[in-house]
C-alpha cells in the first residue's frame, strides 16, 4: 500500500497519502459522486461546490453537502480565499490508502465495498477513454496501454512488485502539483495498476498430487 501521512509538508504542498480505516470513513467515501470530487479536487482544485456542480453534473446542494462529507473524514477541506457561502475546498492529500486486509470484520467489509466501487469507477473511465481514443493524435494512440498478463506468483513476489511499480512512478508524481515541472507534450494520464489471483481458472495441480483425489 502507499505511504501514508495526514500532515501537510513544509513547503505547503499536501502530504502524499491519506490512510482511511474507520469503517465509516471507507463507507462514505465509496459514493461515487465522493470519489468523482476528490479526484477532481486533486487534478483541478480548489473550487467551489458550484463549479463542482458544473465539472460532475450534480446539483450545488448535492455536490455541498458529499464536500461536507468528504471534509467530515479529512479527505478534503476548506481552503483559503472563499467570499459568503462561495467557500472553496481542496483535497488533502494526492492519494487515498486504505488496508487490503483486516481482522477487523467491520473494516475488511467497509474496505471490500471499498475496492469495489473503486473498480466499477475505474471500469467507467476506462470506457469512456476508449470511445475517445480515436480523438488522440497518433503518438497518443499507439503508447496507450490495454492488456493483461498472466504470471505465477508468490504474495510476497506479488507484493514486491506493486512496490517496484510504485518506485518506478513516483519521481513523477512533482508534476501533479508544480506544472513548470511537465515538460512539453506532457498530459494527463491514468495508471491503472490491477492485479488479482485469478480464480475463475483452477490452479494446476503439482504432478505428484495428480491421483490426490481418486
Amino acid at each position: 500500500m502507499s505511504e501514508t501521512s495526514e500532515t501537510a509538508s513544509p513547503d505547503g504542498t499536501p502530504p502524499r497519502s491519506i490512510r482511511l480505516t474507520d469503517p465509516r470513513a471507507l463507507r462514505a467515501y465509496a459514493h461515487p459522486t465522493r470519489m468523482a470530487l476528490v479526484g477532481l479536487l486533486r487534478r483541478s482544485g480548489p473550487f467551489t461546490a458550484t463549479r463542482a456542480a458544473e465539472l460532475t453534473g450534480e446539483s450545488v446542494a448535492s455536490c455541498s453537502y458529499h464536500l461536507r462529507m468528504l471534509a467530515k473524514y479529512g479527505l478534503v477541506e476548506e481552503a483559503p480565499g472563499g467570499r459568503g457561502r462561495e467557500k472553496p475546498w481542496r483535497a488533502t492529500a494526492q492519494f487515498t490508502d486504505w488496508p487490503g486486509y483486516s481482522e477487523d470484520p467491520s473494516v475488511a467489509e467497509a474496505s471490500d465495498a471499498l475496492n469495489t466501487a473503486v473498480a466499477e469507477r475505474y471500469f467507467e473511465r476506462v470506457v469512456r477513454a476508449k470511445e475517445k481514443r480515436h480523438l488522440l493524435p497518433r503518438a497518443w494512440q499507439e503508447a496507450e496501454q490495454f492488456g493483461d498478463t498472466f504470471i505465477h506468483l508468490t504474495p510476497e513476489e506479488l507484493a514486491g512488485i506493486g512496490e517496484r511499480m510504485n518506485d518506478l512512478l513516483r519521481p513523477y508524481e512533482d508534476r501533479n502539483i508544480d506544472p513548470s515541472l511537465r515538460p512539453e507534450g506532457a498530459r494527463r494520464v491514468s495508471v491503472l495498476r490491477i492485479a488479482f489471483v485469478d480464480q475463475e481458472i483452477p490452479d494446476e495441480v503439482p504432478d505428484g498430487d495428480a491421483d490426490a483425489d481418486r
